[in-house]
């Protein structure tokens, strides 16, 4: 089977949640199919998706100059693309030199499947094609961004999480029912785009993790640590470690005065680090080549999530590694788990302090549910197991569209013998 697999953002490094998704799963594919990667992406100078090259049997990489990182003049390049009609997260990867450079590659290679990696590449995908097209969502994004408005206290950024909700409500409407089958991370959901797909056109992907990259070692763990994983530059890690630094860790530190934190991640934002400049006890790494080290001194893995959709990864890894997990129950949306047994879900600062307060004075309890933990993702959460889904829904689509092929070739020789 030839897949052609498009994402806007980059696949490598793997360093966020839906890239390691994307990756894995893509390296299990290659395993038995032929893989082209169709990417376009902010250019960085130390591009490392040349990596790649010799895991898939194509690689088309298109590095863009994005303005990212400078609030002034992404802003006006926000105001640029206002009246586009699209989200802003879209209009500004899905130029039209992208959509020509797609359209030239389908005609080249003549896949037998396309999946739009992230709902972000529908706006380039040539949909006139007659080739089977699966739209892979990690999030559902219009929630994300309702949660956003629901939550913002700024009347500027409110306006923008209100035009970013709306717009991005319409665009994955349009490209759910668009597309000829839709991937979804979670049942939860698989519930929302429901209203938008039949239930036959969508399947759902569960979570995986590398159990064997990461495993537990209980004898690191350091006393009254807490740990959170993930990229700052993401919007909802920032807002759930602000709400975690200004509402909740007050009340751990009351209770436990030599408690730490590790905010593990790139790109922490001058808010974060303005504000643990003035905490006692907490400790920012920005990027860090490997993150286990850092989970495993960890006494309880934190999540504070208050925005979000789609499935974390990182709570997986944090199983994996055994680690006694308190998280919103937002944070753990979507994701197998049971409260108690093998994760522990609190909303509220109050609440979330005293879990985690319960939990640092409870080391025999901290062991069963790290243990539960691992155990969870171990039996039913392997890459390979994941993979396998994903690959029967690809060969489902495309096996029709070989067959109709084949008739037709048939049907020639047989006009042609007569």
């Amino acid at each position: 089977m030839k897949i052609l697999w498009v994402k806007a953002g980059g696949l490598f490094p793997p360093d966020t949640g839906g890239r390691i998704r994307s990756y894995q799963i893509l390296k299990t594919l290659a395993r038995r199919h032929r893989v082209t990667l169709f990417t376009f992406y902010t250019a960085v100078p130390d591009d490392l998706h040349s990596h790649l090259q010799s895991q898939f049997a194509r690689v088309v990489c298109l590095p863009m100059k994005i303005q990212s990182g400078r609030r002034f003049r992404e802003g006006l390049e926000y105001l640029r693309h206002l009246f586009s009609g699209l989200p802003y997260t879209v209009s500004k990867f899905c130029r039209p030199d992208v959509a020509v450079a797609l359209k030239k590659l389908v005609a080249e290679d003549k896949p037998d499947v396309i999946v739009c990696d992230f709902v972000f590449a529908a706006h380039v995908i040539p949909w006139e094609a007659t080739i089977p097209k699966v739209l892979f969502t990690h999030n559902v994004e219009a929630l994300i961004w309702k949660r956003h408005y629901q939550l913002a206290r700024n009347p500027l950024w409110k306006a923008v999480c209100w035009r970013e909700y709306r717009t991005m409500e319409r665009f994955e409407r349009t490209y759910a029912k668009r597309c000829d089958h839709l991937l979804t991370v979670s049942e939860h959901d698989r519930k929302i785009f429901l209203k938008l797909a039949d239930c036959s056109r969508i399947t759902v992907i569960p979570t995986g993790v590398d159990v064997d990259y990461f495993q537990p070692a209980p004898h690191l763990e350091k006393p009254n640590n807490l740990v959170f994983t993930g990229s700052m530059d993401w919007m909802p890690n920032e807002d759930g470690i602000l709400f975690f630094l200004q509402q909740i860790w007050p009340l751990v530190r009351a209770k436990i005065p030599n408690s730490s934190l590790s905010i593990v991640g790139r790109h922490p934002s001058k808010r974060i680090e303005a504000l643990t400049a003035e905490l006692e006890g907490v400790h920012i790494t920005g990027r860090v080549d490997d993150i286990r080290p850092y989970v495993h001194r960890g006494s309880v893995y934190i999540v504070p999530l208050r925005i979000g959709s789609g499935t974390r990864l990182k709570i997986f890894e944090a199983m994996a590694m055994g680690k006694t997990i308190v998280s919103t129950a937002i944070g753990a949306e979507g994701l197998p788990v049971t409260s108690g047994r093998d994760i522990v879900l609190a909303d509220g600062a109050a609440d979330f302090a005293n879990a985690i307060i319960k939990l640092l004075q409870d080391p025999v309890q901290r062991g069963e549910i790290g243990r539960a933990a691992r155990q969870l993702v171990e039996q039913k959460h392997s890459w390979d197991s994941v993979g396998q889904p994903f690959e029967a829904v690809l060969q489902n689509l495309a096996r029709p569209m070989s067959d109709l092929l084949s008739a037709m070739s048939n049907h020639k020789l047989s006009a042609l013998s007569h």
